[in-house]
C-alpha cells in the first residue's frame, strides 16, 4: 500500500501543515502503509497554459516537475493534500498543481485512490480549505475519508490536538484503502461525475484523442 503525503506550504519545516501531513503520513505508516512525503514548494511546477495537448496525447508540453509527480500519484492507493490557508483558500503552488491535473479529472485517474486533507490558518477558514482539497480529490475520482482543520488564533498550542487527530486520519485512510471503504453519497456522485466526464470526452473524441481512448480501452465508450 502506498500513501503519498503533498504540502503546499513554502515554509518549509517551519510549516506547521507540514507537521500535520506527517502525522497523517505516521498514522498510515503504523497501520502498515509504505508512506512518501512531498514537498510540492521544492519542485518546479509551471503554471497550466490551456493548450490540451495532454487531452490530445496524454502528456504535458511544459517540461517541469510535474510529470515524475503525477506519475507516482498515479501509483499511490491513498494521498494525503495539505496546504495553509492563504486569503480563505490554499496557496499558489498547491493551486498550480492542482490546475494541471486536467487531463486526470477528465479520465477520473483516481477512481479506487482514497484520500484526505489538512489544512491549518493563523485565523480562519482551515476547515474550508480541507473540505475544497478533498472536493478537488474528489473530482478527480477518489473517495475521500475526512479532514483536519486547525485556527490557530493567536494559540500555538492549537496544534497539539489537531496533531493527534491528523494521526487518527492517517490511521483511518489506512483502513479505507485495505478494506476498500465505500460511502454511499460520495460514490453516487463520483459516478454520476465519471459519466458527465465521458459524455464530455465522446463530444470531443475527435480533438480529445488520447482521453477518447483511454475509456475506449475500459470498454466504457464505444
Amino acid at each position: 500500500m502506498k500513501i503519498i503525503g503533498i504540502n503546499g506550504s513554502p515554509k518549509g519545516e517551519k510549516s506547521q501543515t507540514r507537521r500535520l501531513v506527517m502525522d497523517v503520513l505516521e498514522g498510515a505508516r503504523k497501520g502498515g502503509a509504505d508512506v512518501t512525503f512531498i514537498d510540492i514548494c521544492k519542485l518546479d511546477i509551471k503554471y497550466c497554459t490551456a493548450c490540451g495537448v495532454c487531452y490530445a496525447k496524454g502528456e504535458c508540453a511544459l517540461d517541469d516537475s510535474f510529470a515524475a509527480l503525477n506519475e507516482k500519484l498515479l501509483e499511490a492507493d491513498g494521498i494525503v493534500i495539505g496546504s495553509p490557508v492563504y486569503i480563505n483558500t490554499v496557496t499558489a503552488q498547491l493551486k498550480t498543481l492542482l490546475d494541471r491535473m486536467a487531463d486526470s479529472i477528465h479520465c477520473q485517474s483516481f477512481t479506487g485512490k482514497y484520500g484526505c486533507a489538512v489544512s491549518t490558518a493563523g485565523g480562519s477558514m482551515a476547515d474550508e480549505t480541507a473540505e475544497y482539497m478533498n472536493t478537488a480529490l474528489q473530482a478527480l475520482g477518489a473517495m475521500t475519508v475526512g479532514s483536519v482543520g486547525v485556527n490557530f488564533m493567536g494559540n500555538p498550542d492549537a496544534i497539539i490536538p489537531a496533531e493527534k487527530k491528523a494521526k487518527e486520519l492517517g490511521h483511518k485512510l489506512f483502513e479505507a484503502v485495505r478494506d476498500k471503504w465505500e460511502d454511499p453519497a460520495q460514490k453516487k456522485m463520483i459516478s454520476e461525475r465519471r459519466a458527465y466526464m465521458k459524455q464530455l470526452v465522446l463530444a470531443n473524441k475527435d480533438i480529445w484523442s488520447h482521453e477518447y481512448e483511454h475509456y475506449k480501452r475500459l470498454g466504457e465508450l464505444k
